[in-house]
């Protein structure tokens, strides 16, 4: 595993939210588990498109990386941000293959009123998209 590699280019993205860089971040089997949706998004193209809207949404002006863990395959690290006067706190559970790139994510996201307004925000952006 590769997992500095793909911690470092994972920080890249966040801080930058330069989504046209996704394709090198992404593995093409990458899994998502969204804290709003039950069924894993799989697949670099359905990912991307999910990390593109969480650029937007949740790593915006407020967001913060409070707290980092990590070995040799895994990075937990803890978040706040805020939206729409709502506070959020969450977790990304990130896994990296040996290229270092990003083969699941998982966000974890608390409390109930954050995870409402992300869900809310996530589906417009997403619906915005389709058009």
């Amino acid at each position: 595993m590769n997992n500095q590699k793909g911690l470092a280019l994972w920080h890249q993205f966040v801080a930058k939210r330069d989504v046209s860089r996704l394709g090198e971040l992404i593995a093409d089997d990458a899994v998502l588990h969204s804290p709003v949706v039950w069924t894993p998004q799989k697949g670099k193209k359905i990912v991307g498109i999910y990390l593109t809207a969480a650029a937007s949404i949740i790593a915006n002006e407020h967001f913060k990386y409070k707290r980092e863990v990590s070995n040799n395959e895994h990075s937990i690290l803890e978040f706040t941000t805020e939206i729409n006067g709502v506070t959020v706190e969450g977790v990304d559970m990130l896994t990296f293959d040996q290229d270092g790139k990003l083969k699941d994510i998982k966000v974890m996201i608390r409390p109930l009123k954050a995870i409402q307004v992300v869900h809310q925000k996530m589906g417009e952006f997403l619906e915005q998209m389709k058009k």
